[in-house]
C-alpha cells in the first residue's frame, strides 16, 4: 500500500503539466522544442537516475531509497510551484525524475524482498496499477493549480510527499549491502535472459511513447476536441491500470511469458488497424483497446527482468535499476524517435513500424514456448 501511494503521488505530479502546457508556454513564450523540454525533462531525469537509483537500493536499503527519492519529488514539486522562468523549471522537472528513479527502484526491491515469489507478479502489477491511475488524475491536479495557483497546489503535493516518508520510516526494511555498482550491472547486461526483459519493457515504452505523440493529434485532425482527446486517453488509462494487476495475477499462474504474448497479438493487431480509421471514434476506440493490450507487459515483465537480473547474481535493487532504465529509454525514443519519424515518412509507416517490432517479438516468444 505503500509503495502504491509512492508511485501514485509520482505519476500525479509527471502527468500534471499536460493540461498546464499550454499556459506555461503562452507565460514563457516556450517554442514547441522548448515545450518538448519540459515534457521530456522527467524520462531523461529517469534516465540518468536509475542506475543510481538501484545502486542506492542495493547499497542501503530500499526504504532509504524510496525516502531519498520522496525527498527530491518534495523538493522539485516546491520548487515546480513557485518558479517562472524555462530553465529551472525543466531542472525542477529532471529532479523528479531523479527522484522517481529512486523511488521505483527502492519501491519495488522493498516489495519482492516482502513478497513470497509466486505472488510478486500481483503485487507489483498492483503497485504499477495505482501508478497508471496517478497518471490519470494528473491532469486534475494540473488543472486545479492552473485555477488556483501553481504555489499552493504544488506545495500541497510536496507536503503529501513528506507524509509518506514519515510513513515509510516507520516501516521496518531490511537489506544485507552487496556492494554491487555499475561494474556488475555491465557484467549481467551480457546475459541473454536480461537481455529479453529488458527488450520487453523497452516494446511497450516504446509504443507509449509513439502513441502519446500521434494520438492526439490525429484525433484532432479527424476532428475531436479537448475534451473528446482528453476523455480517450482518460477511458484508454483506466482499461490498462486496471487490466494490469489481472495479468500480473496471470503472470503468477501461468508464467511470464503467457500475458505477454495476449498483449503482443492485440497490440500488433490494433497498431496495424490504427492506420485505417477515418472517423475520430473508431481511432479513439482502437487508441483504447492499444493501450489496454499493454496493461499485459508491464507487471511480467517488470517480473522477468528483475528475476532474470537477480538469478545472474545482480541485487534486486540494481535490477530495478535496469527496469527504470529500460522504461525511460523506450519512452523517450518512442516520442522523439517516433515523432521524427512521422514528421519524414508519414503516421501509418510509424505505426506500421511499431506493429512491426510487436510482431517480431511476439514470434520469438512464440518460439521459445515450442523449443
Amino acid at each position: 500500500m505503500l509503495v502504491s501511494a509512492v508511485v501514485f503521488i509520482d505519476t500525479l505530479f509527471y502527468a500534471a503539466l499536460v493540461p498546464l502546457l499550454p499556459e506555461l508556454a503562452r507565460e514563457l513564450h516556450l517554442s514547441k522544442p522548448s515545450a518538448g523540454l519540459l515534457t521530456a525533462a522527467y524520462p531523461i531525469g529517469t534516465l540518468v537516475g536509475s542506475i543510481p537509483g538501484g545502486i542506492l537500493a542495493a547499497r542501503r536499503t530500499p526504504r532509504f531509497a524510496v525516502c531519498a527519492g520522496l525527498a527530491l519529488l518534495a523538493c522539485s514539486c516546491v520548487a515546480f510551484g513557485f518558479l517562472h522562468a524555462q530553465i529551472p523549471l525543466d531542472c525542477a522537472r529532471f529532479v523528479q525524475g531523479l527522484g522517481g528513479a529512486c523511488s521505483w527502484a527502492g519501491g519495488m526491491t522493498w516489495i519482492v524482498t516482502a513478497t513470497p515469489d509466486d505472488r510478486r507478479g500481483a503485487a507489483i502489477g498492483t503497485a504499477i496499477g495505482m501508478a497508471i491511475f496517478g497518471s490519470l488524475f494528473g491532469p486534475v491536479i494540473g488543472s486545479l493549480a492552473a485555477a488556483v495557483g501553481r504555489p499552493i497546489v504544488f506545495s500541497s503535493v510536496a507536503a503529501f510527499a513528506t507524509i509518506l516518508v514519515l510513513e515509510a520510516r516507520a516501516l521496518p526494511s531490511s537489506s544485507v549491502n552487496s556492494g554491487q555498482g555499475l561494474r556488475d550491472i555491465i557484467g549481467v547486461v551480457r546475459r541473454l535472459p536480461v537481455l529479453a526483459g529488458i527488450w520487453l519493457m523497452l516494446v511497450p515504452a516504446v509504443a507509449v511513447g509513439v502513441l502519446d505523440v500521434l494520438g492526439p493529434l490525429r484525433l484532432s485532425r479527424l476532428g475531436a476536441g479537448a475534451l473528446a482527446i482528453g476523455a480517450t486517453f482518460l477511458v484508454a488509462g483506466v482499461g490498462e491500470g486496471s487490466l494490469t494487476p489481472v495479468f500480473g495475477r496471470l503472470a503468477d499462474r501461468r508464467g511470464r511469458i503467457v500475458p505477454m504474448r495476449v498483449g503482443l497479438g492485440i497490440a500488433t493487431a490494433f497498431l496495424l488497424l490504427l492506420t485505417l480509421p477515418g472517423t475520430a471514434v473508431l481511432f479513439a476506440l482502437g487508441l483504447v483497446a492499444t493501450f489496454a493490450s499493454f496493461g499485459s507487459f508491464w507487471a511480467p515483465a517488470t517480473a522477468m527482468l528483475s528475476e532474470a537480473a537477480e538469478a545472474a547474481g545482480l541485487d534486486r535493487g540494481l535490477g530495478f535499476g535496469l527496469v527504470n532504465f529500460a522504461w525511460a529509454a523506450g519512452l523517450i525514443l518512442g516520442a522523439a524517435g517516433g515523432g521524427a519519424l512521422a514528421g519524414a515518412s508519414g503516421n501509418a509507416v510509424t505505426l506500421i513500424a511499431v506493429a512491426g517490432m510487436c510482431g517480431v517479438t511476439l514470434l520469438a516468444l512464440l518460439s521459445r514456448s515450442r523449443e
